[in-house]
């Protein structure tokens, strides 16, 4: 085919948007996870990344545009698509070709799922394989056994909370590239979303009330997600706690299968999911381009 045209477009017009969903639909569809991480479509809606649609070049002037892929860039990190039907003609490599050429070395660019197209794109154009991401699941069981909750495990309350867990998020955090720098308006963006619930916002707390961990669900159907669990004092079991209190909200809300992400290299962590019955669903790499000489 024919070199597609990228075009920058603004995430937040109704037209645009639409078509760049629908395409990460027919991704997911496809691939069994989204193409698009929740902070990348967060930061672009605030005007901070880039979206980039690619269009085939029509067959004729009176012919309709064509969405064949699309990329979010910013922040030093590029995550990007292919619509199902068009993988294999050479789009990626042009979409990839072109945004390089405007992009600063050492560029970051997240692969979800791991696909052999994805390590081929990378090997060509010499990124280099730095972290690796674990996706975990568990079946839930309707009928399982409730477990005890402890009475300092109580629910988020926006407006009230948000400045405290921000802090101890980035406490939690402070070495990890993304969860560590979300901001105050970050979490109300989420909270936002059709699928929050500050119920599912679990907080444990000390006998002063002080925040002291958290186990933040996203519950959609009968699916549900360790969205972000953290913990400010490792060693003393909460972790634990807070996992089993997820587990037991998540059961009374119907959900049938529970999932996580964790860095691979996270063996501590890795170790008390696998402990706890998770398994492992898929992997997410991100690469690093070339750096500069």
């Amino acid at each position: 085919m024919r070199k597609p045209i990228l075009r920058v477009r603004d995430i937040t017009d109704a037209a645009p948007r639409a078509a760049f969903d629908r395409l990460i639909r027919r991704a997911v569809a496809g691939d069994g996870a989204s193409p698009f991480n929740d902070q990348a479509l967060i930061d672009a809606e605030a005007g901070s990344r880039s979206l980039l649609l690619a269009i085939a070049p029509p067959e004729s002037p009176s012919a309709a545009e064509l969405l064949v892929g699309a990329a979010l860039i910013g922040h030093g990190e590029l995550e990007f698509v292919v619509d199902p039907e068009w993988r294999g003609t050479g789009v990626g490599s042009a979409m990839l070709k072109e945004i390089l050429a405007n992009a600063p070395p050492g560029l970051l660019a997240w692969a979800h799922g791991d696909h052999p197209a994805s390590r081929a794109l990378a090997d060509r154009f010499g990124f280099e394989r730095i972290r690796t991401l674990l996706q975990l699941r568990m079946p839930l069981e309707a009928a399982a056994a409730t477990p005890v909750r402890s009475a300092d495990i109580t629910s988020f309350t926006p407006g009230t909370d948000d400045a405290e867990w921000v802090e101890l998020n980035a406490r939690v955090f402070a070495s990890h590239p993304e969860q560590g720098r979300i901001t105050i308006d970050d979490l109300r963006a989420r909270q936002a979303e059709p699928w929050f619930d500050a119920g599912d916002f679990l907080i444990a707390r000390d006998g002063s009330g002080r925040m002291l961990g958290y186990n933040w669900l996203k519950i959609d159907g009968d699916h549900g997600e360790i969205y972000v669990i953290g913990v400010g004092e490792p060693g003393l079991g909460l972790g634990r706690a807070l996992m089993h209190a997820g587990l037991d909200r998540m059961r009374q809300r119907g959900v049938r299968t529970a999932s996580l992400y964790v860095e691979a290299d996270n063996e501590p962590a890795v170790s008390l999911y696998r402990s706890l019955g998770f398994t492992d669903h898929t992997i997410d790499v991100q690469y690093r381009g070339r750096l500069a000489v």
